[in-house]
């Protein structure tokens, strides 16, 4: 179709009177008086059909003539290009109401026809070509708009045929002409042929990318085709897929200056609705950006298209840091979305600060949105960049702890989990210590929810709370004494493990007072806690035993207890000479905490995890090895033998051992206490000269040297 205009166009370029004067004689032809500046009326296309039939001459189709043929060289004062006499019906569709030979195939080689013009004729071409367009349109009584999607779908028929270079430039200019003033129209058409990937629909999405003087124009239509509401999926891929192919093009995103995070918030909300979609797969295939190839889902070319927004604006870090936390696998996800969002709302904090106050701003509304995708993410997004300390002054620090605490009455637990998220942020950047106590409520409220998130997440704000430079420790000492100790051993490994790192903290920022003897509170704390932290050094989650060791380092350092090194070896190798001489020493220490000791370890013989089981059967025999008679009641050691006799006929064999040579150890301390005349006698011989009851040994199972490769999931170094 296009062969003999691209050969007529490079043979004889035409000028702007050429296309004054094709444009005259379409208006002419069709009753309608010429303009001031007309020249003499072109004769009508069907009138030189007749006069090439009369001379024995066949019409020639443009598409069939070759270049510089007769029949494709009109000049200005003897022929035109006429259009084909007949041609085919193309698939109908929502926009085809043609019925005359004036159809896309007739507009796409006019089309062509004044894109060589435009090519060639600089300035007073391109007003012609916007002349000759109308005036053909308006002869049959249509505004131009009406044709603009026949003119399109004529654009992707004959563009694939162009040859590269300057014919192609100029049609893909036509495009843009186009688009300048029916950027709708255009998008609305191109839009279906993004769906399966079309390479005409790419090329010519990339040509408009590339224009600036309509590429903003064309991404608001986008935008705003991706945020219709009751859209089909296929419609919104569509446009997912055009954006993608858009923002790909080097300085293309620059066009998004004004409506940035409006297009970004958009994308991840999709994201959202595509995660809790049925038709979408829990954890879909990302591509990266170099990747050649179409997307296997629609979340795919979302986060292509996300990719693309953040990478053209400079934004590589955040890409990065996405990549290196699973943050795009976790946006694509059902139950991980939110999780994605905080991820690049952080990214985003540290790597493109210019973009969080346009943000904030377009978060606000969003957070009273009745759509339960667009308002959660939202308030993650929300709660993310309250991390960034101008940001969060965006807004007065009442209004936003006031938000915040509402969110903790809502009922749904998801909203009431970002919300303490947002407390702690707070609680980081806050420099009034005025607002500590309105923090301090909701926090440890959330201590005792279900929801291991909530309860998580409340630990990490009083973990924040603890770094200010005057942390309320005495304050937080008082509280978290009847909280924390339960968390010590709550059945969710990630509970424990902060619960545990909590601890440790408290303990470092007030061993200046522990030193001295005061804070109170913590030391009582520290105490009832002793025997958990020993255990969990066994712990079968590698978070909650790390955190086990470094909550007892910071113990020995505030008390001066002299047992790092035993601490140490204990956390990783399982040395019953270690654990007998921090039992020794814990007991020299606190005479009056031995039962407590004891009771504490006593509920864990019947755990249901075998470390656990055998750690504390041999923890009890240890200290009561070092325990004095008159320090243990008779009831508390008959309950530990009735105890120990049970588990002698565990399943686990270790166990089985252990309980009989602990059983032996508590039998001995009963004895002792049974013969009160023996003990008084005890007191008037000099300690070094005591009969000491022989030491536990464990000798064959429960202490091994702990592996490496099991305790890092490794084979070992190398």
């Amino acid at each position: 179709m296009a062969g003999g205009v691209w050969g007529w166009a490079r043979g004889a370029p035409v000028g702007g009177l050429t296309l004054t004067a094709l444009a005259e004689g379409i208006r002419a032809s069709q009753g309608q008086p010429p303009p001031p500046h007309s020249m003499d009326p072109l004769p009508e296309p069907q009138e030189l059909e007749s006069e090439a039939g009369a001379q024995g001459q066949v019409p020639t189709p443009a598409s069939e003539a070759e270049p510089g043929s007769a029949a494709a060289v009109p000049t200005a004062d003897s022929e035109t290009c006429s259009p084909r006499s007949t041609r085919e019906r193309a698939p109908e569709g929502p926009h085809q109401a043609y019925q005359s030979s004036w159809e896309e195939g007739v507009l796409a080689d006019l089309a062509l026809y004044t894109a060589a013009c435009l090519e060639e004729a600089g300035f007073a071409g391109t007003q012609a070509t916007a002349l000759t367009l109308s005036s053909a349109l308006e002869a049959r009584g249509e505004r131009l708009e009406d044709q603009v999607h026949a003119l399109v779908r004529g654009l992707l028929a004959q563009v694939p045929s162009l040859a590269e270079g300057r014919p192609r430039r100029a049609a893909l200019r036509v495009l843009s002409a186009l688009a300048l003033e029916h950027a709708r129209d255009v998008v609305f058409e191109l839009l279906p042929h993004s769906l399966p990937p079309d390479r005409a629909a790419t090329e010519l999405w990339c040509s408009l990318s590339r224009n600036h003087r309509v590429n903003a124009q064309v991404l608001v239509q986008l935008l705003w085709a991706l945020k219709r509401p009751a859209r089909p999926e296929q419609d919104t891929l569509a446009a997912t897929r055009a954006l993608g192919e858009m923002l790909a093009v080097s300085g293309c995103v620059g066009a998004t200056r004004g409506f940035y995070p409006h297009l970004l918030l958009a994308l991840v909300t999709q994201l959202h609705q595509l995660a809790r979609s049925m038709h979408s797969p829990d954890s879909p295939k990302v591509w990266a950006l170099s990747h050649r190839g179409p997307p296997h889902s629609h979340a795919s070319c979302t986060v292509e298209a996300l990719k693309a927004l953040l990478t053209g604006d400079g934004c590589r870090m955040v890409v990065t840091c996405m990549e290196q936390a699973g943050g795009w696998r976790r946006l694509v996800g059902a139950h991980t979305h939110l999780e994605g969002v905080l991820l690049l709302a952080s990214a985003m904090v540290v790597h493109a600060d210019h973009h969080l106050r346009g943000l904030f701003a377009d978060l606000l509304p969003r957070l009273r949105s009745t759509d339960d995708t667009q308002r959660l993410t939202a308030m993650a997004f929300f709660t993310g960049l309250l991390q960034s300390r101008p940001t969060a002054r965006l807004l007065r620090e009442e209004a936003i702890v006031e938000r915040l605490r509402t969110w903790q009455g809502d009922p749904e637990p998801t909203v009431r989990w970002l919300g303490l998220l947002g407390l702690g942020h707070l609680a980081l950047n806050r420099r009034k210590v005025r607002l500590v106590n309105t923090l301090l409520p909701p926090l440890l409220g959330a201590l005792g929810e279900g929801d291991a998130r909530l309860v998580g997440a409340a630990l990490g704000a009083l973990r924040r709370l603890l770094q200010r430079p005057r942390a309320p420790v005495r304050v937080l000492s008082a509280e978290l004494g009847p909280r924390l100790p339960p968390l010590l051993e709550d059945a969710r490994d990630s509970v424990r493990a902060s619960a545990v790192g909590l601890l440790g903290l408290l303990v470092r920022r007030g061993r200046g007072g522990l030193r001295v003897g005061l804070r109170g509170p913590l030391r009582k704390l520290v105490l009832e806690s002793l025997v958990p932290l020993l255990l969990r050094l066994h712990d079968p989650s590698r978070d909650a035993a790390e955190s086990s060791e470094w909550t007892l380092a910071r113990c020995d350092q505030a008390l001066h207890w002299g047992l790092l090194e035993e601490m140490v070896t204990m956390a990783h190798y399982d040395s019953p000479e270690a654990l007998s001489r921090v039992c020794g020493r814990l007991v020299q220490r606190y005479p009056s905490y031995v039962s407590n000791f004891l009771s504490q370890t006593q509920g864990y013989l019947r755990s249901p995890q075998d470390p656990l089981r055998l750690a504390a059967t041999v923890l009890i025999g240890f200290f009561v090895h070092h325990a004095s008679p008159r320090r243990v009641s008779q009831d508390l050691l008959d309950a530990l033998l009735q105890d120990l006799r049970q588990l002698q006929s565990d399943l686990e064999p270790a166990v089985r051992a252990a309980a009989h040579v602990s059983t032996q150890q508590v039998t001995l301390l009963a004895r002792a206490r049974g013969h009160p005349r023996g003990l008084r006698l005890a007191r008037l011989v000099p300690r070094r000269t005591r009969p000491a009851r022989p030491p536990p040994v464990y000798a064959d199972s429960p202490f091994q040297p702990r592996s490496l490769a099991g305790r890092w999931g490794s084979s070992g170094p190398g």
